[in-house]
């Protein structure tokens, strides 16, 4: 009985193995984009990751763009401390005049501001603990994100997801604007899991083939 056992755990570890590496293909040859997504659906569940500071703005400034009739609903996922963030948007949400439906929710913070890394591995194991159950509950067909920590747990579960047939998201990120020469800690880490990847400048082509030019916003 217990050979069966030990047999049939290695043989599911061996598949979600295998699983995880035809994904992780499919994102390096770009197999989705988010105009094949919005070709299959009139809506799309959007889950927006705002940041602290600067990352918050530049991403409103992308939400504002947004056709709120093709992007609807949209979920914002805001860090527990960063009531700025909640502020900014609330403020953009009232004076858009779009009446879309959105919801927000509060997530652990993964990582403080000139936290080690090593600490910052548990603070982030915490996060994407406590933000499982909600990303069962959302499976958003959208990620938008744009560098704050706060989208690691967010993208690692919605990858997750996607390996066990759970959801389907497609993942775009958009490196922050100040990132001229070199990707930020999230833009590296999502460099590999983000179907779709942005940057602000030119002169980070050369160096990740992966990413593609938005201009600036």
């Amino acid at each position: 009985m217990f050979y069966w056992i030990v047999s049939i755990c290695l043989f599911i570890l061996l598949c979600i193995l295998l699983r995880t590496v035809y994904v992780l293909l499919e994102v390096k040859n770009e197999t989705r984009s988010l105009y094949e997504l919005a070709s299959h659906k009139k809506k799309l569940k959007t889950l927006i990751i705002l940041g602290s500071g600067g990352h918050s703005t530049e991403m409103l400034r992308l939400v504002e763009t947004l056709n709120g009739k093709i992007f609807t609903p949209k979920f914002y996922i805001v860090a527990s401390s960063d009531s700025k963030s909640k502020e900014k948007l609330f403020d953009m949400e009232k004076c858009s005049g779009k009446n879309t439906l959105y919801h927000v929710y509060d997530i652990p913070r993964s990582r403080k501001v000139h936290q080690s890394y090593v600490t910052s591995v548990f603070t982030t194991l915490y996060s994407i603990m406590y933000s499982v159950p909600l990303m069962l509950r959302i499976q958003p067909d959208l990620i938008l994100c744009n560098g704050p920590g706060t989208c690691i747990p967010i993208c690692v579960i919605a990858f997750l997801m996607r390996v066990l047939y759970v959801s389907d998201s497609v993942i775009v990120f958009v490196e922050s604007i100040c990132r001229v020469k070199s990707l930020s800690l999230s833009g590296v880490i999502l460099y590999y899991f983000a179907d779709v990847f942005l940057v602000q400048w030119e002169e980070l082509l050369n160096k990740y083939k992966r990413a593609k030019y938005i201009g600036r916003f």
